[in-house]
């Protein structure tokens, strides 16, 4: 009997996760074809909109890192209680009367419509996913393999997004209206919240021996303390790696789109690849090996970095596009791989979720909002290709210490030299080379 009510409380989580980030996926677009014509369709509106959701998106997995430590009869009422404010707040059709007057200020008018149409229903979606997470591991408290594999739920979660990805411009956009999607979504919603509700009762149900109204997670009854003493490199390494993807992902798709080949939809093929990416490295050890993926990053990027520095663009397009969607998809299952390599226990789980998102939102605004007003080129895409060999550096535990100093010092004062360079293609040849080839070399002094 208590295997039975497990199972059905793990399929009521998996199926909560799954319906959260389709949501979640689906309504960034949703909501920012409604309110663009608004406010001019410019680019600056969209920024506006992506940094919203950026913010959101912290603030939830905040939110659920610190609701993971209280009880869990504490964790459903609250969000239980944020589940109901969000429905009040649907459907997700902006109001009329927040159209803007001429006279309003732009950003403060973009933000205010987002707030008031779908900040928490966004919010209730992306604090799910961890929280769920999190009592999974409740759910399977004392059998240490099972707690092990709660991270597949996230690769769930990265498939849904997937899912959403191809769905909404291949089918809902194409044949329902804006309305009529907006509809949709807030119904999904709603189903969404019944299925939270239910998932939470149910874990509760099918180990209240385990899960008491005062227990924690297990394995972690000071799961706050535990957070706080995760080292501190390991900390940054989970930044850094979730900012390489972001950056990668974005600075490859808007080279490819705007420079390589203006195709209606081709932005999508980045985005999936980034996004299968998480689903291979987090579903299971074994399809991510350092033997296979280092040895292609290396060989792809200084091959990226070419074709970069040579001004004819000597590759046909297809094959252009190959190259660079080849060398993202390396990119992002190197640092996906290594995350998940890297990923902590169960009673860290939202500690980790939180530093990826911080990771993935200063890498968004370094590729998506500072880059373009510090760059006159697309200078956020050779930095994407420089950082894995940095990081592959980092990880191979050089014994001397200098090796790392003495490349990084090089690697910071040459990128910052080519900048000023008008004709760099011998030079970033160069640079590149030697940014493959020191990884490799670093290899005869790794303990």
């Amino acid at each position: 009997m208590r295997q039975e009510k497990g199972a059905t409380a793990l399929l009521l989580c998996a199926s909560t996760i799954f319906v959260s980030a389709f949501l979640l996926f689906l309504v960034q677009p949703l909501i920012a074809r409604q309110i663009l014509p608004w406010f001019g369709g410019s680019a600056a509106v969209w920024t506006l909109c992506l940094v919203f959701f950026q913010v959101l998106l912290l603030l939830g997995y905040f939110y659920a890192d610190r609701l993971s430590r209280r009880p869990l009869a504490t964790q459903a009422v609250v969000h239980a209680l944020l589940l109901v404010a969000a429905c009040a707040m649907l459907p997700v059709i902006p109001d009329a009367a927040l159209k803007p007057t001429g006279q309003d200020d732009p950003a403060a008018g973009v933000l205010a419509v987002l707030a008031a149409t779908i900040g928490l229903p966004y919010l209730a979606v992306c604090t799910t996913g961890p929280l769920v997470q999190s009592w999974v591991a409740r759910l399977h408290a004392g059998d240490a393999p099972r707690q092990a594999r709660v991270y597949r739920l996230f690769a769930l979660s990265n498939l849904a997004a997937l899912v959403a990805l191809v769905v909404y411009p291949f089918v809902l956009e194409p044949a329902f209206t804006l309305h009529a999607q907006a509809v949709a979504w807030s119904a999904g919603f709603g189903l969404f919240a019944v299925l939270a509700i239910v998932s939470v009762v149910a874990v509760r149900k099918a180990r209240p021996d385990r899960i008491g109204s005062e227990a924690v997670v297990p394995g972690a009854a000071a799961a706050g303390a535990q957070a706080a003493r995760l080292p501190w490199a390991l900390q940054v390494l989970w930044l850094v790696l979730a900012a390489l993807g972001t950056v990668a992902l974005l600075a490859v798709s808007a080279f490819i789109t705007q420079d390589i080949a203006s195709v209606p939809l081709l932005w999508i093929v980045p985005l999936a690849l980034y996004l299968l990416s998480f689903v291979l490295c987090f579903d299971s050890d074994r399809w991510y090996r350092r033997w296979l993926f280092w040895p292609a990053v290396l060989l792809l990027t200084p091959a990226m970095g070419w074709y970069l520095s040579t001004p004819q663009r000597s590759l046909p397009i297809a094959a252009a596009i190959g190259l660079f969607c080849t060398g993202l998809l390396a990119i992002c299952m190197f640092a996906n791989g290594e995350l998940a390599r890297a990923r902590p226990g169960p009673a860290q789980l939202t500690r980790f979720y939180l530093l990826l998102a911080l990771g993935g939102a200063a890498g968004g605004i370094f590729a998506g909002v500072l880059a373009p007003h510090l760059f006159n080129g697309y200078w956020e895409l050779p930095a994407s290709l420089a950082v894995p060999g940095l990081v592959m550096l980092w990880l191979s535990r050089a014994r001397q210490q200098w090796v790392w100093f003495v490349f990084a010092l090089l690697v910071v004062v040459g990128f910052a030299y080519f900048l000023k360079l008008a004709a760099v293609a011998v030079s970033t040849n160069v640079f590149y080379a030697s940014i493959a080839a020191m990884p490799a070399s670093a290899a005869g002094y790794t303990a």
